[in-house]
C-alpha cells in the first residue's frame, strides 16, 4: 500500500483553511500530525506560518529564490576542453577559480565522461560515429593487404 506525501504547498494550504476555521497552530500541528503522520509539517513551521497569516499574508506559494550565482558558464568549461581535452579537474578548477567538485559537477550535467584521461561526451556525436568507422575500416584493409604472418614470418 503506497502512502500519500502531500506537498508543502497542500500543507500550506491546509494550515490556511485551519487558521481561517480560528484553530491555534499547536491544535492544526496536532491534526496535521494524526493525518500525514512523519509528512507533517513541525510545530515552529505551523506557529511561523499562522504569524503570516496574522499579518494578513495569505500567500501560500514558494517565492521565488536565486541561488548562489554561477561563477562560470558552461561555455568557459566547453572551451577549455575544446582547447586540450586531458585536462584534469584539478587543473581546469585552478584556471575557472572554482571548487574541483563544482567543475566534476557541470562536467557530468553537460554529458561528459573521462575516458582514457580524455573528456569526451557520454553520447558520441554522429561525426565521431563516422571517425571511427572509417578508422576501423582502414584498419580491417590494411589487416587483409598484409596478413599478420608476413609481418613477423622473415624470409
Amino acid at each position: 500500500m503506497s502512502t500519500f506525501v502531500p506537498k508543502k504547498q497542500h500543507l500550506r494550504e491546509v494550515m490556511l483553511h485551519y487558521y481561517l476555521l480560528k484553530k491555534s497552530a499547536a491544535e492544526t500541528c496536532r491534526i496535521l500530525s494524526n493525518i500525514y503522520g512523519n509528512h507533517a509539517p513541525s510545530n515552529t513551521t505551523c506557529k511561523e506560518w499562522f504569524r503570516r497569516f496574522q499579518s494578513d499574508n495569505f500567500d501560500v506559494s514558494d517565492k521565488d529564490r536565486e541561488g548562489a550565482p554561477k561563477k562560470f558558464e558552461d561555455t568557459q568549461l566547453q572551451q577549455l576542453l575544446d582547447e586540450d581535452a586531458c585536462r584534469t579537474l584539478d587543473d581546469m578548477s585552478k584556471e575557472l577559480d572554482v571548487d574541483r567538485s563544482t567543475v566534476g559537477k557541470r562536467l557530468h550535467a553537460m554529458g561528459m565522461v573521462q575516458k582514457a584521461g580524455n573528456w569526451v561526451p557520454y553520447q558520441l556525436k554522429e561525426r565521431d560515429i563516422e571517425r571511427r568507422l572509417v578508422t576501423c575500416e582502414m584498419l580491417l584493409e590494411r589487416q587483409k593487404r598484409k596478413g599478420f604472418l608476413h609481418r613477423i614470418v622473415w624470409r
